[in-house]
């Protein structure tokens, strides 16, 4: 659990799947963990409880990483709670059920957005 020591990682769509599993990894390996959630505030929770349980440090963090005041509010919570970002994890995602061959404009904008305008394309810069 010291792989990581001292790093402090975000997570984005961490609070079910792969996000949860990935967020929970780093932590394992000694990272303090901003979980990021769009819609999943309990999943965030029990996530970070699993973390916090385990030993580590984790902070459960609202975001649509689609909007870049969402997505700065991640890097300063990580700066904010654990004074600096090491490992930026984009892993946020959207799904819509449709037909594979008539997806709608305003689902193709929403994945289009949540994939380029998020967390890695954020204004601010990293002291």
């Amino acid at each position: 659990m010291s792989r990581l020591k001292g790093k402090v990682a975000v997570v984005t769509g961490a609070s079910k799947g792969i996000g949860a599993a990935i967020a929970k990894s780093l932590a394992a390996e000694g990272a303090s963990v901003v979980v990021n959630y769009a819609s999943s505030k309990a999943g965030a929770d029990t996530v970070v409880s699993a973390i916090t349980a385990a030993g580590g440090k984790a902070v459960a963090v609202h975001g649509d990483v689609s909007k870049a005041a969402d997505a700065q509010g991640l890097i300063d919570a990580a700066i904010k709670n654990f004074g600096h970002l090491d490992i930026l994890v984009n892993n946020s995602g959207v799904y819509e059920f449709s037909p594979i061959d008539m997806p709608s404009p305003k689902s193709t904008t929403t994945r289009s957005s949540t994939s380029t305008s998020s967390v890695s394309s954020s204004p601010r810069r990293l002291p």
